[in-house]
């Protein structure tokens, strides 16, 4: 099995130590044909994996509920636990939401395709199960080839957006490569998983709630504040814990414990640039990851990671 590169080596151990026991076989993310079946399988409900620029998500037709329960079942994750929807584009966010914020639109004009995920109201009728229920959505537009070429045959047979979170079991650690994919989930009857190799962002999407007056961050990402608040022209306001607020895809304790970490191990090893100077919204550390292992209000790596005992259950 290939060793990940966003992925410590002790990590790949773990991976590895389940490869055994696999046997799905990995299709070619950049061959037309597989493309063409993997949109074929997810229109008839089936699931399949696929990577992103982020992540590798385990996929289904997000307007399908039956379908959607395939992916609850096989991460053993919460059905009341939201999911992202990934769209080919923002001409499909009518689909799931028939009154889009300015705020979203704002935001999707400025960094769709890319790793963030808009919060918006949903559409009467759509996407029940996708959205645990609540009158929300999450939905993004990924920037990765594979997962576009996906998305557009996909969309081209009638399914509008594929609800997907990462593609391991629920509480385990995020796949950034196909092969860590099989190693999860190889066990599960008839998953397809397209390979595009290693994730080149390696960290899950910002999440930004478009659904109230003001902006608010749900989950931190690569996306830094400052080109965000640029973009929104107003302040990003902190998620509240005590304050009422949709349900969020990873919002876990342990998930936001293996970002920071993530992004503070890609910092020390100059994968991820500390350019507080040179701005371009992308592959910096906000600083709400400060109780994660960063310092508090800035982008420089703390030279001690703070172990949590979360993070070690995964």
């Amino acid at each position: 099995m290939s060793r990940c590169r966003w992925q410590p080596y002790s990590v790949c151990r773990r991976f590895e130590a389940r490869d055994h026991l696999n046997h799905v076989p990995l299709l070619d993310g950049h061959d037309p044909l597989a493309i063409a079946a993997c949109a074929d399988a997810l229109a008839s409900g089936e699931l399949v994996a696929f990577p992103t620029e982020t992540v590798y998500g385990l996929g289904a037709r997000a307007d399908d509920d039956r379908a959607v329960a395939r992916i609850f079942q096989a991460k053993g994750r919460p059905a009341d636990h939201p999911l992202i929807v990934h769209l080919a584009g923002v001409a499909l966010a009518s689909r799931f939401c028939d009154d889009w914020p300015a705020l979203a639109q704002r935001l999707t004009a400025a960094f769709w395709p890319g790793p963030l995920t808009v919060i918006v109201p949903r559409a009467a009728g759509v996407a029940y199960a996708s959205t645990g229920g609540q009158p929300t959505v999450g939905l993004r537009c990924p920037d990765h080839p594979v997962a576009l070429a996906l998305l557009r045959a996909a969309a081209a047979r009638g399914v509008p957006g594929i609800a997907a979170p990462s593609a391991n079991r629920f509480g385990r650690l995020s796949p950034t490569c196909a092969a860590h994919v099989v190693a999860e989930l190889g066990d599960e009857p008839g998953l397809r998983v397209l390979d595009g190799g290693d994730c080149p962002v390696g960290i899950e999407s910002t999440i930004i709630d478009c659904s109230r007056t003001h902006p608010v961050l749900l989950r931190p990402g690569t996306l830094t504040r400052r080109a965000i608040e640029a973009v929104l022209g107003e302040p990003l306001l902190a998620r509240d814990a005590a304050a009422p607020h949709p349900r969020s895809a990873g919002l876990f304790r342990w998930h936001q414990t293996q970002i920071g970490h993530q992004l503070t191990g890609r910092l020390e090893s100059g994968q991820v640039a500390d350019r507080s100077d040179e701005d371009d919204g992308r592959d910096q550390i906000d600083p709400a990851y400060g109780s994660q292992g960063l310092h508090q209000g800035g982008h420089r790596p703390a030279r001690q990671h703070r172990r949590d005992p979360a993070f070690e259950l995964i």
